[in-house]
């Protein structure tokens, strides 16, 4: 068991460096690089800076919990550990869903959007979806910090969370569950299908185009953009939208690892990958830092 775990501590450490370093790096080129001034990628530098963020408030632990015996956590640092996790988590719902309304912009009504998605605005709307995704939990902290807890107090996770939390409570959850999944369904639903609908939009857009290559090209805007709301809000409306405390345990902590630990891995994969613009801004900036280390004297 020693030996999986030593594994376990090495994969999952190898994982949160490379987020780490992934997300910084895309953050540090668009914040440096002007020619990536621009919506689209202030947006993604946004979800770059909220993932380092976001994979803080899990990983940690969870590496600390690798190395040793005793596994505990007090209540105040489950509750606050709970309350980041899901305020981070609905942020990164509400930025996705600003993201994904960027794109309809630039695609469905091109012509208006410069006048529209102006720097301010991008400022107000991502100022928004921090100050929206950390209002979010607040009601749901406050009902599960009044919960008596039995004896028995070991969390069947892999981190502090809301539905194990419920769990371990020695009286009637019924208000709890329900609070949490009216607050699950505002955040993650209605968000996904927006997005869902401004991809609709977007679709009937693109194939209006006469041309292949503009075909290609609109698309290829947003392909990024839909492969990680897939993954990650495929993940968390298994995991949230349910009016069940949990389905199975194994399920859950594979669901937990998907959108806690692969997304935010994935994130600069994904976006980098398929963004010639941001492949060549990386490599601009690396050259240009690394002829400032090794100056040429004549």
């Amino acid at each position: 068991m020693g030996h999986v775990r030593g594994w376990l501590f090495v994969l999952l450490l190898l994982a949160y460096l490379f987020t780490i370093c992934g997300n910084m790096l895309i953050f540090l080129v668009i914040q440096l690089d002007t020619a990536l001034h621009k919506p689209m990628y202030h947006f993604i530098g946004v979800l770059s800076f909220l993932e380092l963020w976001y994979t803080a408030t899990t990983i940690p632990k969870m590496l600390a919990n690798l190395l040793s015996e005793k596994k505990t956590i007090s209540f105040a640092g489950c509750l606050l550990q709970t309350y980041f996790f899901h305020s981070l988590g609905a942020s990164e719902c509400y930025l996705l869903t600003a993201m994904a309304y960027d794109r309809y912009l630039a695609i469905c009504k091109p012509l208006h959007y410069p006048a529209i998605m102006t720097t301010t605005l991008c400022v107000k709307i991502a100022a928004g979806c921090w100050t929206c995704g950390f209002l979010c939990p607040i009601s749901e902290v406050i009902l599960i910090s009044q919960l008596p807890f039995c004896d028995y107090n070991e969390i069947q996770h892999i981190f502090c969370d809301f539905p194990p939390l419920l769990s371990l409570a020695c009286k009637d959850t019924y208000t709890n569950v329900m609070v949490d999944f009216a607050v699950n369904v505002f955040i993650i639903l209605i968000t996904f299908l927006f997005i869902m609908a401004s991809y609709g939009r977007i679709i009937g857009a693109v194939l209006k185009i006469k041309t292949a290559a503009g075909r290609k090209k609109a698309f290829a805007t947003c392909a990024s953009h839909l492969i990680v709301v897939l993954i990650f809000f495929g993940s968390i409306i298994f995991m949230y939208v349910r009016l069940k405390k949990s389905y199975s345990l194994t399920l859950d902590r594979t669901f937990a690892v998907v959108y806690s630990v692969l997304t935010p891995l994935a994130n600069p994969v994904i976006y980098s990958l398929r963004n010639q613009k941001l492949i060549t801004a990386i490599k601009r900036t690396i050259s240009q830092n690394g002829e400032r280390a090794n100056p040429i004297h004549y």
